[in-house]
């Protein structure tokens, strides 16, 4: 199966899912919570977070290019609630 037909699959069986391509990456911070990673990038053009979690520390996605598939959700920091977009698949193109 390519690359491709995998997000395409993702988004058909999960019509709330988006999926884009070749997204620059402007920031990426990566923050320890519990046993996880907490992972946030910040795409060009776009002023919505983008999170995931990893278990391992990775290199750093600033300035790289990237595919995402994606679903938006809420967070609520210090009382007030943001929209995020949580990341289920992150691939540097």
């Amino acid at each position: 199966m390519s690359k491709k037909n995998a997000a395409k699959l993702l988004t058909e069986k999960h019509p709330e899912l988006t999926h884009s391509e070749q997204q620059s990456v402007v920031s990426h911070v990566q923050r320890e919570a519990d046993d996880w990673y907490l992972n946030t990038i910040m795409l060009k053009g776009l002023n919505v977070p983008f999170k995931y979690r990893r278990k391992k520390l990775y290199k750093s996605l600033q300035g790289q290019q990237v595919n995402i598939t994606y679903y938006p959700a809420n967070e609520t920091i210090a009382g007030f609630e943001i929209e995020i977009m949580k990341i289920v698949r992150i691939k540097v193109c």
